[in-house]
């Protein structure tokens, strides 16, 4: 058995080094990869380590099983499907290598000189390095082509982000394929430049270095700067909590010396720090639980000088050109854990960024003020952070909407994203065709944010609402262009409605749970133009079903009911090109929905078992259903805002809404039906 991914097999996966990552990212391996046969080996030179990462592992997985996440079956797999040994012929053959010894250039090279003889002819050898260049770390490889950085986040096997950083001698199908590849098996990669440290780290190591100047300037105690760094930017811990609980203190010193030189004169080694390292101590951080008040005038003079530092640490790092905006703003939110600059500075508008960084630089000699923040602040411009990502291939636009950390779930402005893009490629002349998809392998779309359903505030508030999204959907659907969605995951809710004013859909095969419309457990009916093309595409009974049960189907009842017109196994994306692009030629037939009035509308619905759900909702929604089943869709779409608004106007919706945000999807809301 193997996992087979855009041309390439993965028999066997190899990790080097047992120490504090590398059990992590054979956990993650083994997760994902296991169910498919593939064997992962961990290799160290420590007998000591090997036992400590085999238990290290283990527990993690029996915690799994504790809190649920795993069966006692998937325990089984994954465990047996990992080896941990000393002997590096066990890497014989493997088709990926990942290496995860310390951070030392002479032995990472010394390391791939001797996988580089064992491993598989044409196997991917990359290094889980925090700083290290890979033209450094590869230089002498034989086939530096297939060579590269994949920079892990702790904790690897939970933390999603890593960065994909090819060398100059890196091959673009390499990248191309590792990007795709992490993307699969479920991570969030994103593209990196080669420069020492990446991205990320200098965030991450710079921030900290910001706390500990104040903290030798006396503005604060570590404790207190640490809180307020939390607070400021809304992370899970501190910037020296977070030294202390990865271990960081030696690396970060000899990062924050070498920047340097491969930076800019700013960063160097903090004594305080090397104090540190010195005596192997950490930082004095609030204990658990523990309750560190802060004046808030010190709290502001904290704050202010480390987002002049952070906002200016993050522009360098997009004026020296080594990531998009876009990614490093996810990277930002996902890898570390943080409110991520770009949107931070368009919040506080880009001129009070402008003005942080600049007080930030007056008083650190050799900071500078970079060219982006100062571009932007000079006239308050915010930056532009797509959510919604378009790559053009021979013709065809392909667009996909990527927020990993909600599922891709739409809000209003997601909504107007994709109504922006989609005119765009209409009138664009080099484009033919449309694709839509989802980031990862989860999800096309989970759904809407449910947040905003609650600042609704009357009826016609919520009509409003409605007509928002329906608009940016409708854009879709007027697109005179052949339009594909490939559903690679569950589209639920406004992610399937959209789905729907494409004039094909597509999805992977095997899928339990595709597509569903479950907004009545919410107390709401569809408002994004659901309740009339559902019908229109699967008939009104089925249609009714779904939307008044809120059950889900899978990928095989989709294509039956002919909601998706062809499932695949795998090259969704690719397929969806194809079927676009024979479209556009006229080579494959066109699909474009009728606008019409539906014909035979039923007088009213079968019964159906709504369970718990609002029974005045489901009066609400029969009513969006077959009214608009008698109206061209021009006027169907409106009418289902009229009753959307109707909904909102209901306790059941105040109910349902509140039940969500307070006790999460499964909780059933106790609805009073009126």
């Amino acid at each position: 058995m193997s996992f087979n991914h855009q041309g390439r097999t993965i028999s066997k996966v190899g990790v080097i080094g047992s120490g504090q990552i590398g059990p992590d990212i054979a956990l993650y391996f083994s997760k994902v990869l296991s169910p498919f046969g593939v064997q992962t080996v961990v290799v160290d030179v420590s007998d000591d380590a090997l036992q400590k990462g085999k238990s290290k592992l283990e527990r993690k997985v029996q915690k799994g099983v504790e809190t649920g996440a795993f069966s006692p079956e998937q325990q089984a797999q994954m465990v047996s499907a990992v080896t941990f040994t000393s002997d590096y012929d066990a890497l014989s053959g493997a088709d990926l290598v990942v290496e995860a010894a310390t951070e030392n250039k002479e032995l990472k090279a010394k390391i791939f000189g001797q996988v580089e003889g064992l491993a598989a002819p044409d196997a991917i050898l990359v290094s889980n390095s925090s700083h290290l260049e890979p033209e450094v770390i590869f230089a002498n490889a034989q086939k530096k082509d297939r060579t590269g950085v994949v920079h892990y986040f702790f904790p690897a096997e939970r933390n999603l982000l890593v960065e994909v950083v090819p060398g100059k001698d890196t091959a673009d199908a390499t990248t191309r394929w590792l990007l795709s590849f992490y993307e699969a098996i479920g991570k969030v990669p994103i593209p990196v430049k080669s420069r020492y440290g990446y991205a990320l780290d200098p965030v991450f190591e710079g921030l900290f270095f910001a706390c500990a100047l104040l903290g030798e300037a006396g503005i604060g105690t570590t404790k207190e700067i640490d809180v307020v760094c939390k607070k400021t930017f809304r992370m899970g811990v501190g910037s020296f909590t977070a030294m202390n609980l990865t271990g960081g203190n030696p690396i970060t010193a000899v990062g924050l010396d070498n920047y340097t030189s491969k930076i800019n004169s700013w960063y160097h080694t903090p004594q305080s720090l090397k104090d540190k390292v010195a005596n192997n101590e950490n930082w004095d951080v609030p204990a658990r639980g523990e309750k560190v008040e802060v004046a808030d005038d010190l709290a502001a003079k904290i704050r202010d000088s480390l987002l002049g530092a952070y906002f200016g640490i993050c522009g360098e790092i997009v004026d020296a050109g080594l990531i998009s905006v876009a990614d490093f703003n996810m990277g930002l939110e996902i890898g570390l854990d943080m409110k991520p600059a770009f949107a931070f500075m368009n919040e506080l508008g880009t001129a009070k960024a402008l003005e942080l960084v600049k007080a930030y630089a007056a008083n650190n000699p050799g900071f500078p003020v970079p060219k982006c923040i100062a571009e932007h602040g000079a006239d308050n411009r915010p930056f532009d952070i797509p959510v919604v990502l378009r790559e053009d291939r021979d013709g065809i636009a392909v667009l996909t909407i990527r927020r990993p950390k909600v599922l891709n779930a739409l809000d209003q402005s997601v909504f107007a994203e994709i109504q922006t893009r989609f005119e765009e490629c209409d009138k664009d002349p080099n484009v033919q065709g449309i694709v839509l998809t989802g980031f990862g392998k989860k999800a096309f779309v989970s759904g809407a944010d449910v947040n905003f359903l609650a600042k609704i505030e009357n009826p016609e508030h919520g009509e409003q609402t409605s007509r928002t999204s329906q608009l940016c959907v409708d854009a879709v659907q007027a697109v005179q262009k052949p339009t594909v969605a490939a559903l690679n995951g569950l589209a639920f809710g406004g992610g399937i409605e959209t789905a729907m004013a494409c004039e094909a859909r597509i999805a992977l095969a095997g899928l339990k749970v595709l597509a569903g419309q479950p907004e009545a457990n919410l107390g709401i009916i569809p408002g994004a133009g659901g309740s009339q093309r559902l019908p229109r595409i699967v008939g009104i009974e089925r249609a009714a079903a779904m939307m008044r049960t809120t059950r889900p189907i899978g990928s095989d009842k989709a294509l039956e009911y002919g909601l998706v017109r062809e499932l695949v196994e795998s090259g969704l994306v690719d397929r969806a090109v194809a079927i676009c692009r024979d479209m556009a030629d006229g080579k494959a037939e066109r699909s474009r929905m009728s606008t019409e009035p539906m014909a035979d509308v039923p007088g009213a619905l079968p019964d159906v078992d709504i369970r718990h759900l609002s029974k005045k909702v489901d009066e609400i929604l029969c009513k969006a259903i077959l009214g608009g089943a008698k109206l061209p869709l021009a006027e169907a779409i409106p009418f289902e805002a009229k009753c959307f608004g109707e909904v909102c106007g209901t306790e059941d919706m105040r109910i349902g809404v509140e039940n969500f945000l307070k006790n999460g999807p499964k909780a059933k809301a106790e609805f009073v039906h009126r």
